[in-house]
């Protein structure tokens, strides 16, 4: 089986050092960069099965690396590390394109926690071909990441697809907050946010408003269903 190989790009070097060691004590192999255009350059140079990046960078910052990498890699998954935390940090963060949010400090088993389900989940499509998740005129493909509603595209952040994904998979289910909570972001997710709604919402306003027929609901009390 292939080692996985990630990318951390971390400013302070200590932190930088300790987490390195970490991941290649559970087995990865690891490529470090201490400022964002170091780090975009080894990025450029190829494979890297999964990106760790601090937000506040010299050179370029993290949000501008995502952006960059997501302009062309919708598939490579991104886990951000930062000392801001506040809401409207953690959605930039997603809408550059992470796929995953750790403010610091963190526990170093909830880093790998976060890399394993995020490797299997990338991993889990990527030798499948024609993979696609349907409910009406909604397709999403698997492997291509690429969406369609009535033939139209549907362009949609890291997020958002992850959202979507879970949505599709339990079409004419209604899923709790705290189902989505686990499910997208992560066992530790923050229910008492309302981050949830503002991505439904983004969805909404993506797959839903510009049709006729409105397929993301909300079930009072209970949740949200995809009706197919």
């Amino acid at each position: 089986m292939d080692t996985n190989r990630i990318l951390l790009v971390e400013d302070e070097a200590r932190i930088a050092d300790m987490l390195s060691f970490g991941l290649r004590e559970n087995g990865y192999e690891v490529g470090v960069a201490y400022d964002g255009k170091l780090g975009y350059r080894l990025y450029d140079g190829g494979g890297f099965d999964l990106l760790i990046l601090d937000i506040n960078l010299p050179g370029m910052n993290g949000y501008d690396f995502c952006k960059r990498v997501r302009s062309a890699d919708e598939k490579t998954p991104i886990i951000m590390l930062t000392a801001l935390n506040s809401l409207d940090d953690k959605i930039e963060g997603y809408d550059a394109g992470a796929d995953d949010y750790l403010p610091k400090p963190f526990e170093f088993r909830e880093l790998l926690m976060k890399i394993r389900a995020l490797l299997r989940r990338s991993g889990g499509t990527s030798n499948a071909s024609g993979n696609l998740l349907r409910a009406g005129d909604l397709v999403m493909n698997l492997d291509t990441r690429e969406v369609k509603r009535d033939g139209r595209d549907i362009y949609l952040t890291a997020k958002e697809l992850q959202l979507l994904e879970y949505l599709l998979r339990n079409k004419n289910r209604v899923v709790s907050r705290a189902d989505i909570a686990v499910n997208v972001w992560s066992i530790n997710f923050d229910t008492s946010t309302n981050i949830i709604d503002v991505y439904i919402n983004y969805l909404r306003n993506k797959v839903d408003k510009p049709f006729q027929e409105k397929m993301i609901h909300t079930q009072v009390g209970l949740g949200y269903v995809l009706k197919d």
